[in-house]
């Protein structure tokens, strides 16, 4: 039990410690904008990297931080029935989903993503969105590490709802 929660607590270190990062990428996302937005409407003279540096930070901000929005327990629920059922029965629910649809889900993305940025990497892939042109394998690797990230946090939790509906009480 104890083996239990210090690696969900160390999983859970782990998702703030992303989501503290991920908050931290807005910075320089705003920056981003307003420069190009000077740069385009009050020179006259817009940037040719503002798109794909906005574009990349943003997603890097918003999967980067999935992890610790799954620890925070803060992801979309419908909960008409959820809300009403007792903690016990949420964890069984919790449990089912994880081993129905999250975890079947979550290893598509870990294999698929892989391959992805493997070959990314490999064939030196770049976008083709503006004339700058930037390599597209760090955005994928964020990707993944991403996925990465919130299948770890989906273990956690799963280790915890499990815990809680075989022994009754939480980990």
């Amino acid at each position: 039990m104890i083996m239990l929660s210090s690696f969900s607590k160390a999983i859970d270190g782990l998702s703030t410690w992303s989501g503290k990062l991920a908050a931290w990428i807005v910075i320089p996302n705003v920056f981003a904008l307003v420069y190009e937005f000077f740069a385009r409407y009050v020179f006259g003279s817009p940037t040719i990297w503002s798109y794909e540096v906005t574009y990349f930070l943003y997603g890097s901000h918003f999967l980067l931080g999935a992890a610790y929005t799954l620890h925070l327990k803060s992801h979309i629920r419908i909960d008409i029935f959820y809300q009403h059922i007792s903690p016990r029965g949420r964890a069984i629910v919790d449990s089912i989903g994880y081993l129905i649809f999250f975890f079947p889900v979550m290893i598509l993305l870990i294999y698929a993503g892989a391959e992805f940025t493997i070959q990314s990497f490999e064939m030196g892939e770049k976008s083709g969105l503006s004339p700058w042109r930037p390599y597209l394998f760090p955005y994928k690797a964020v990707v993944m590490i991403s996925i990465l990230l919130l299948f770890l946090q989906g273990i956690a939790e799963f280790v915890r709802n499990t815990f809680l509906t075989i022994k009754g009480k939480e980990l």
